[in-house]
């Protein structure tokens, strides 16, 4: 009897958290490590001090815009003292502290500058793709000469950001240095992409800037706009102003602009960042027909009344093909990437199933049943717009209900853990993305960034060729419950996981050392103005 006694005395003590800890952060962050990890690093204890204002970059190669603003960007953010300065945080007796070393043994002197090397020409309006090299290699064991080197103008701008994460504070809290460090690295997939919903909540213009400037710094490469959807048509359509004049919240507040696309687009580009546009048909599309009529299933009850809601695109519509081909090719127009999301994903039958005119339409194309109908409208759409645009991506519901596709089409798997998916799509030689694992809406609570960290694309059994038929994947934002207030805490360091799984080496590391990194990470993200949230518990940032 006592031994049970003390027993649930003890049980309801440990449900009270009346535990011991120690003080300091739960996770001691690194200083100076870089995420991603690198392919192949060598770092060594001795060290280079950096004086932020003297520091300058110095191209040896080739040159262009591209690479001018990205010297302008990562100079401002290596130059610390400069902005502490404009605060008021940093006093003249601080300043002097930059030339005050502590340790003799390991000091190799003052980095005053990085030499660039760009053995490829880069043009002022190259924009990033699906073969774009961002391969690079960093060599900062010498004073004289320390090196970015990198074929591309992509690979230079991956060397930029991992250059400025090498870089930290020493135990005086304000010198500046850099470890003897050299580097070699490259992506493990091509694509690694962010998807944001700017439908359920209008997401501002400076929002998705500021989403952009946060995957630059974990190089994810692919913008993802899920632009609109159901609830609201932001997309301001040159062809069809009525879009969003009648389908967005609000046709001026909360619509995107030709312009504001434009700033979007060259906001990404200059950081290396593809922006590949959504328009999801044919369900998710109520608020298109708010504007356009005659392009959505009227849905009828069981006595043949109408309800007066509206399914998916109806394909019986004689007007649809014809206006979905005018749109695309606007969209086209706007959007340079070669790449197009047409979605695709939970398309509801039983409105199609309650339309007599749809039913008839079956019956004239000797359509059997409604997955069959999914199919005809793919193809159409597909047939319909195959000549102005190049590389599809389709949401995993189209394969999965047996819609013919040619084996360049890209298959995105979203649901369940979606391995078998994933291997049943590279089994019938089509290439996939994963995202299926890294939904960011779905929320635990702030250190589940390990689940995402946990998730591997090539976690199924698949020959050789079918691991070489995954791209790479996306964290996929959905906005139901994220607006332009917490959408950033929401994203990072989430997505930070993904990133790293993506361009890293699989298994790169172990939980408890990319903790520690991603501890520093997250500061480094929170000091240049992004709004990530604490990722592993108590701590504290510089």
């Amino acid at each position: 009897m006592l031994f049970t006694t003390l027993t649930l005395l003890l049980f309801f003590l440990s449900q009270l958290h009346c535990y011991v800890v120690d003080p300091g952060p739960q996770v001691k962050a690194t200083k100076g490590f870089v995420w991603p990890k690198p392919q192949q690093v060598t770092r060594s204890q001795e060290y280079f001090v950096i004086n932020p204002k003297e520091f300058r970059f110095k191209n040896l190669g080739k040159e262009c815009a591209i690479l001018v603003k990205a010297f302008q960007r990562y100079g401002t953010m290596i130059n610390v003292t400069n902005s502490l300065e404009r605060r008021g945080r940093l006093t003249e007796i601080s300043v002097a502290h930059f030339h005050r070393i502590y340790d003799k043994t390991n000091y190799l002197g003052s980095l005053s500058k990085l030499y660039v090397d760009l053995e490829n020409p880069c043009k002022d309006d190259e924009y990033p793709s699906a073969v774009m090299d961002e391969s690079y290699e960093i060599n900062i064991t010498n004073s004289m000469k320390p090196m970015l080197k990198a074929k591309s103008i992509w690979g230079i701008l991956r060397g930029l950001e991992t250059f400025s994460q090498l870089i930290h504070y020493a135990s005086n809290e304000y010198t500046l240095i850099v470890n003897s460090t050299w580097i070699k690295d490259f992506p493990r997939f091509p694509y690694r992409g962010l998807m944001l919903d700017t439908s359920r909540h209008f997401i501002p213009v400076y929002s998705i800037y500021n989403t952009l400037d946060a995957m630059s710094y974990n190089k994810l490469n692919v913008f993802h706009w899920h632009i609109v959807d159901d609830q609201s048509f932001p997309y301001q359509s040159t062809k069809f102003p009525e879009l969003s004049d009648k389908g967005a919240y609000h046709p001026i507040s909360q619509v995107y602009t030709l312009l504001d696309i434009k700033r979007v687009i060259e906001f990404a580009r200059l950081r290396g960042i593809r922006v590949i546009p959504e328009f999801d048909t044919p369900g998710h599309t109520r608020s298109w027909g708010e504007g356009i009529k005659d392009i959505l299933t009227p849905c009828y009850d069981t006595n043949g009344k109408a309800t007066g809601k509206y399914g998916p695109m109806n394909p019986a519509s004689k007007k649809l093909f014809k206006f979905l081909r005018e749109l695309f090719k606007e969209i086209r127009d706007v959007f340079p990437d070669s790449y197009l999301h047409l979605g695709g994903d939970e398309v509801e039958f039983e409105c199609w199933d309650s339309n007599e005119e749809v039913k008839e339409f079956m019956k004239m194309k000797q359509i059997k049943n409604y997955k069959a109908l999914e199919n005809y409208y793919i193809q159409e759409l597909i047939r319909n717009i195959v000549d102005i645009t190049d590389v599809h991506v389709v949401w995993e519901e189209v394969f999965v209900n047996g819609v013919e596709l040619t084996n360049d089409t890209i298959v995105h798997v979203w649901k369940n853990d979606g391995f078998t998916v994933l291997k049943n799509v590279t089994g019938a030689g089509k290439p996939a993305l994963l995202s299926a694992c890294w939904y960011l809406d779905h929320l635990k609570s702030g250190g589940d960034w390990n689940d995402f960290y946990d998730c591997d694309p090539h976690d199924f059994h698949g020959s050789q060729e079918q691991m070489d038929l995954v791209l790479g994947g996306e964290a996929c934002m959905w906005a139901e419950v994220v607006n332009g207030h917490n959408i950033g805490s929401r994203i990072w360091p989430r997505a930070s996981a993904t990133a790293e799984k993506l361009w890293s080496k699989k298994n790169a590391d172990e939980f408890s050392k990319a903790a520690q990194r991603l501890e520093e990470h997250t500061c480094r993200m929170n000091f240049r103005g992004i709004p990530a949230q604490p990722p592993n518990g108590p701590g504290f940032c510089l």
